[in-house]
């Protein structure tokens, strides 16, 4: 049996199961070992996709003098698509699924992580007056946690 064939099962029950039910299923899923190999991969591939951002983003906002905003945005859609690429390949292998409505979800769940990162990466730099490239490397890792379960629950399901 493949670990999708176990992981998939084990995080959609737990989301729908009653509270008691719910916090069994949670710990069969951390005892899962298909689970850390999944979240193994998803770290794997963030860490490409870390550093694809960071080099966009070092690329726009240090040499073209971008707004460190702008090259944040445009950081992230490039590694958006790195990211997109080898999750549903090499992660969650989710080939049978349809790959528009998996990217249009790993859209929603990576805005939605991106969004908060943003803010993380504002408030860094605005606030507590953090460099903008150490700020935008602290806001991807606050905002992994949230792609992950997002795209393991929801984007690529099975």
């Amino acid at each position: 049996m493949t670990d999708e064939a176990v992981a998939a099962p084990v995080a959609e029950a737990a989301i729908n199961a009653p509270r008691g039910r719910r916090r069994r299923r949670v710990h069969t899923a951390v005892r899962t070992p298909a689970n850390w190999l999944q979240l193994i991969r998803f770290a794997a591939v963030g860490a490409s996709g870390y550093v694809v951002n960071l080099a966009v983003y070092a690329l726009l906002w240090g040499e073209a003098g971008f707004d460190y905003r702008v090259a944040a945005t445009c950081a992230f859609l490039v590694a958006l698509t790195n990211n997109f690429i080898w999750n549903r390949a090499w992660t969650f292998r989710a080939r049978d699924g349809h790959a528009g409505f998996q990217a249009a979800r790993f859209c929603v769940v990576s805005l939605a992580a991106f969004g908060f990162g943003l803010c993380v990466l504002y408030l860094l730099v605005e606030q507590f007056g953090v460099g903008e490239l150490a700020a935008q490397a602290v806001a991807i890792v606050c905002a992994t946690p949230l792609n992950f379960v997002g795209n393991k629950l929801w984007s690529f399901r099975t």
